[in-house]
Formats: structure tokens, sequence, C-alpha cells
């Protein structure tokens, strides 16, 4: 990753705190701009996307980092959770059968 999207992604840390939720996102999209596979800025619009209840883009970018970083075990427990926190919002079973999958695969 570059010091330019370190900086984004501080910046968008800063303005999630503040409870910016929106300008994090902009930011952090603004960093995937310069380099797609920044998985860390795809685990916190996974989670941003959640707190504005926008399940289907939560759970995109969780998986996206997932299939950046398959072997890091953190990223498919955050999976497993996104999917979690999908079907709480939405009530969709196909959220629950994917969350139990993702544990699975996370345990191996």
């Amino acid at each position: 990753m570059s010091p330019e999207q370190l900086e984004l992604e501080t910046q968008a840390e800063q303005l999630k705190a503040e409870g910016k939720n929106e300008e994090a996102i902009t930011k952090l999209r603004e960093a995937l701009e310069i380099d797609e596979t920044f998985a860390r800025a795809h685990l916190a619009l996974s989670v941003l996307y959640n707190k504005t209840e926008d399940y289907e883009k939560s759970v995109s970018h969780a998986e996206r980092a997932v299939e950046l970083e398959p072997e890091d075990t953190f990223n498919m427990a955050a999976l497993s959770i996104t999917y979690q926190r999908a079907f709480e919002g939405t009530r969709d079973p196909i959220y629950i059968q994917k969350a139990e999958d993702a544990l699975a695969r996370g345990n191996r």
C-alpha cells in the first residue's frame, strides 16, 4: 500500500470515529482507486456499509478481502460476522448458511 492510501485510511478512521460514515466511505473508496487490492480498506468498508445498512455492499467488501487474503483467519472470521449482521438486517436465511460456511473454512 502506498503512503497516500495509508493517509486516506487514517482520515477514514477519524471520520468514522466522528460518526461521519459517508465521508469515511468516500476516503476508503479513494484508497481503493489507487490500488483495489488494499484488503484493509475492503474490511473497513464492509464495517461502514453495515453501519449504513447497505448489507449487499458490506458483504461484497468482506468477500473481496477474503479473496485477496484467503489464508488470513481474521478476514474469514470478519466475513462470517458480516454475514451474521446481514442476516440480522435483512432476515434473509442465505446469510446464515454463508456465515456457517465461512466459519467452517476459517477453522481449517
